[in-house]
């Protein structure tokens, strides 16, 4: 923020005016780094100085529905849209409400890491994504560059859809696929100067993959690149990238954080500052990324959340600690009851000591906050998980068909438990081959666990799985 010679004395004194609220912000931000996990949930920095001030005293943020800010003069309006002074402006840019959703998720991912974080809230999990990937994907000579990026093959459907077709095939960038994402070596192997980020998902949506987070991060750091992992299905409520090095998280909120299943969003979380060789002549690039998202690429391509979305998502982030814990728990108890059944081939939980990624997951999947008596935190494994059913993959979809309790949909992280078949589903579109490479075979149906009691849940599994 500068207030350059080229402003007039109006516009200087709106900076100046400024800099007590942006003093006041940064007040109640030191103030709030002090609280625990559940009170930043609840609260964020909407304080009752806040309410009052702003707001009437509404004790609940406000939903901003206006499109735009109105301004005093032109030379408010001039300090505003050249970023000189706190503003809003227009809710493709910013919406107050977005704000207060990008306080609490900046705080919580932030939380107890020992760095900065800076938050920008997008339309779905899926524009943040592009948003976070594309930023590093920029042309930096004149001439041709064989410019690439090494990602684990284990992605929702959709991300694998945006890396292999909107950028590969459309845009002609490479796109380094690692088969074994807890293999260093195979992740090593794919690295290079051309290089630009290395991307994972943790635990991966459906087959429950893992990486080790801390060498994955020291691994891109060693060729000044940035690590960026979507943490979608632990929330910060069970693990924190920044903690271990990752230079940006993503989240799509529309799933466990958001998890009253009313509201489609994203979240695009940065480490202050990240980690990159791209060059680019705004500052915030690096300093605060998330920041530069919103005030430039966010702001020309409008992926902006719906302020109606956004207090949905406050609302349900305010029980996200115990909620997370509840579902966890849940889902570990249907996990090892399908682990024993007669009809289930393989279960996919990262809370089975038996699965392939659980010793991974048990250094860095913890309930925040929680103590097992002897001062550690507990390990939780969030209530996403998938079961093969044995036989031809007809099999499966009988089962599917016969859920009484489970609802069948493409959704996952709502209290409500949801099942789908990711190879008729959401991995659909990336064919037969692709599939096999990420170990989504047809007998595969995705559970998310919810908030019910588990026996029930379990009684419906059973009756489903019976001839």
């Amino acid at each position: 923020m500068s207030d350059g010679p080229m402003y007039g004395p109006g516009v200087k004194r709106y900076i100046e005016e400024s800099k007590k609220l942006l003093a006041q912000r940064q007040a109640l931000l030191e103030r709030a780094k002090k609280y625990k996990f559940d009170t930043i949930a609840v609260h964020g920095l909407y304080s009752p100085e806040v309410a009052l001030d702003q707001n009437q005293g509404a004790i609940v943020e406000p939903v901003y529905f206006a499109t735009s800010q109105a301004y005093r003069d032109s030379d408010e309006l001039e300090a505003a849209l050249a970023y000189l002074i706190p503003t809003w402006c227009y809710t493709r840019i910013a919406n107050p409400t977005t704000y207060y959703l990008q306080d609490v998720l900046a705080l919580l991912e932030g939380y107890k890491t020992g760095a900065d974080t800076s938050c920008v809230v997008t339309a779905s999990g899926m524009s943040a994504i592009a948003l976070a990937t594309d930023a590093f994907l920029v042309k930096q000579k004149s001439g041709p560059e064989k410019i690439n990026f090494v990602s684990s093959v284990q992605l929702y459907g959709g991300t694998f859809q945006n890396f292999n077709v909107r950028k590969r095939q459309e845009r002609g960038i490479e796109v380094r696929w690692v088969l074994n994402p807890d293999n260093l070596e195979e992740w090593k192997s794919r690295v290079d100067e051309d290089t630009r980020f290395l991307y994972m998902e943790a635990p991966s949506n459906p087959q429950q993959s893992f990486a080790d987070i801390k060498a994955l991060a020291g691994l891109a750091h060693s060729w000044e690149i940035p690590f960026i992992i979507d943490a979608t299905c632990a929330t910060p409520a069970l693990m924190r990238p920044v903690a271990y090095g990752a230079d940006v998280v993503i989240h799509s909120l529309t799933k466990s954080i958001t998890a009253g299943g009313l509201a489609i969003g994203g979240a695009l979380i940065s480490r202050k500052p990240i980690v990159t060789k791209v060059k680019n002549d705004n500052p915030l690039f690096k300093e605060s990324f998330a920041e530069y998202i919103q005030f430039l690429p966010y702001r020309d391509q409008g992926p902006s959340a719906s302020p109606m979305n956004a207090l949905f998502a406050l609302n349900d982030i305010r029980t996200l600690r115990s909620r997370m814990d509840l579902v966890s728990q849940n889902c570990q108890k249907v996990a090892e009851f399908l682990s024993r059944h007669p009809r289930v081939y393989q279960v996919d939980y990262l809370g089975l000591s038996s699965f392939r990624f659980h010793k991974l997951a048990k250094r860095y999947m913890k309930l925040v906050d929680s103590d097992d008596g002897k001062g550690n935190e507990v390990n939780r494994y969030g209530h996403l998980m998938s079961f093969r059913v044995d036989g031809p993959a007809e099999n499966a979809r009988k089962a599917f068909d016969k859920f009484k309790i489970i609802f069948r949909a493409t959704d996952l992280g709502r209290v409500k438990s949801v099942a789908t078949i990711p190879a008729i589903s959401t991995h659909q579109q990336q064919g037969e081959e692709a599939r096999r490479l990420a170990d989504i075979p047809p007998q595969l149906i995705r559970l998310c666990v919810g908030a019910e009691d588990p026996d029930d849940i379990i009684a419906d599994l059973d009756q489903a799985l019976k001839d």
